[in-house]
């Protein structure tokens, strides 16, 4: 058990108190932030030791509370793609994430947080974990975040702007799942053979959450 590190200071980082859901404009910037790889830095300055203990086991305690187990699933799922960035070991966490993930939900601690946009990264950490039952938590993940558009969006950002572009984007995962099985842009890290449909797909470049032309960073 790792006492030193603190599950408020991932959630401080991740969400910090700036008012950026004030706006359209600011939150587009807390997502593309997060999902373009912009965490990168200090992830890796800051909370490399943290993702390692997380990885080991070692902070299985912070999963007592919604926002300890929210903390969690962060590390394991956004700060191992970070710490780990274009290598095999950012997806070795996905099993696990997903499982509390999952876990969560079905306890209350995803319905007890108290945004939509930290609901988001339950359902992200869903849609990240390839294996036989993908496609059908990616259809459930479709499902999930259409219902936060409608019920816990905040009315003032434009009709829910970021929300229904998340929606959008689990979407087109949803839809990678159903035609290739596995997140095909992953192949050449993880050494896997394409397929000429996913060589097609892959030349395109132009993949879920994954912007494109340098500086981007897939966060997916």
């Amino acid at each position: 058990m790792h006492a030193e590190f603190r599950q408020e200071e991932v959630l401080e980082l991740w969400f910090p108190d700036s008012g950026h859901q004030a706006t359209n404009e600011s939150h587009a910037a807390f997502w593309q932030e997060r999902m373009q790889g912009g965490m990168d830095a200090r992830i890796c300055e800051r909370f490399a030791d943290v993702t390692l203990a997380a990885v080991r086991g070692g902070l299985d305690h912070w999963a007592e509370n919604p926002y300890g187990w929210l903390a969690l699933i962060l590390v394991l799922d956004q700060f191992s793609r970070s710490l780990w960035r274009d290598r095999p070991e950012a997806f070795g966490q996905d099993i696990k994430a997903t499982r509390l993930a999952l876990e969560g939900i079905e306890n209350g601690h995803y319905a007890a947080l108290k945004n939509a946009w930290e609901k988001q990264f339950y359902l992200i950490a869903i849609l990240h974990c390839e294996g036989p039952d993908h496609l059908a938590r990616s259809e459930w993940a479709v499902a999930m975040n259409e219902e936060l558009v409608e019920k816990d969006a905040l009315p003032h950002l434009d009709r829910y702007k970021e929300l229904e572009l998340a929606v959008a984007q689990s979407k087109r995962m949803r839809d990678v799942i159903a035609c290739f099985g596995r997140h095909s842009h992953r192949n050449p890290i993880l050494g896997r053979v394409s397929t000429p449909e996913e060589e097609d797909y892959i030349s395109g470049g132009d993949f879920p959450r994954v912007q494109k032309g340098p500086p981007a960073r897939d966060s997916a």
